[in-house]
């Protein structure tokens, strides 16, 4: 299902500092983080859809994506996945992207889309939730902000715990350069759950309470289910992005960083 918590325009070393788990099923091929082959993409990749949760780009774009948790399906629907990966291949900005995807946000499923083009300082929030309503499409203002499956700082028990945790190691580290790997551990990796009163009664108990820590995992009928990756992608004021991933391969946890810098930014600084 995914959780980030992430803070915009609001650091002195970072434009955009990012923290993600990604949840799937431990079974499902996937490609760690990487550089694509057919385009200038850097990201991880579901190896069934060709989609991805969490990409950027070298032109300063990034997009990532969460599930929205819900009763019903759609069997027949689109790819979530494809959405990041749209606008990566795009020129359009965030917010004529958002506009565009209007015409066909209704052939997917729930989700929560963020576009970002960093050397323009827009930031835009998407999602098809809920059913039956038009697309909302949100900009995105500067500060610190988490996404799980609902909207955007909607205040369920994980999301609200994961910023309270985010804010108190930001508090710590001041204006200074922060360690990403440090911080991970110490709030991506937050098992604890919620008490069934702060559930959002959507799906049945059992399942919201399994899903309802930040780090997730919990047998079911198709095999184990749970965090698969944990990323942090950083952008500072001069363009260099790290992006670090921590994931499981074959029950093993790896990790390994892929550091580069944004042409746009870069671009612009030579001006």
């Amino acid at each position: 299902m995914c959780i980030a918590v992430f803070i915009w325009q609001a650091h002195p070393l970072y434009h955009f500092l990012l923290l993600q788990n990604r949840d799937e099923y431990h079974s499902r091929p996937t490609k760690p983080v990487s550089w694509w082959e057919e385009c200038d993409i850097l990201g991880g990749k579901d190896e069934i859809a060709g989609g991805t949760w969490l990409a950027s780009s070298k032109e300063g774009r990034v997009a990532f994506l969460t599930n929205v948790l819900e009763l019903h399906t759609l069997p027949g629907a689109k790819s979530r996945g494809d959405l990041p990966v749209m606008f990566l291949k795009s020129r359009k900005s965030p917010i004529e992207f958002a506009e565009e995807l209007k015409k066909e946000g209704h052939q997917y499923n729930g989700f929560n889309l963020i576009v970002v083009d960093i050397a323009s300082k827009s930031m835009v929030y998407i999602s098809n939730r809920p059913k039956g309503q038009p697309i909302s499409i949100q900009e995105v203002s500067p500060g610190i902000h988490v996404l799980s499956n609902a909207k955007l700082d909607s205040p369920w028990h994980k999301a609200q715990r994961l910023g309270l945790n985010f804010h108190e190691q930001l508090d710590k580290y001041g204006e200074g350069e922060i360690p990403l790997k440090e911080i991970i551990q110490k709030i991506m990796r937050d098992t604890v759950k919620a008490d069934e009163s702060l559930l959002p009664r959507i799906c049945s108990l059992d399942w919201e309470f399994n899903l309802s820590s930040v780090f997730v995992e919990v047998e079911t009928p198709l095999g184990l289910y749970g965090t698969r990756s944990t990323a942090a992608l950083t952008v500072t004021a001069s363009g260099e992005v790290n992006f670090y991933e921590m994931y499981l391969e074959k029950d093993t946890w790896k990790e390994h960083a892929i550091n580069f810098r944004m042409k746009k930014l870069k671009e612009r600084r030579e001006i």
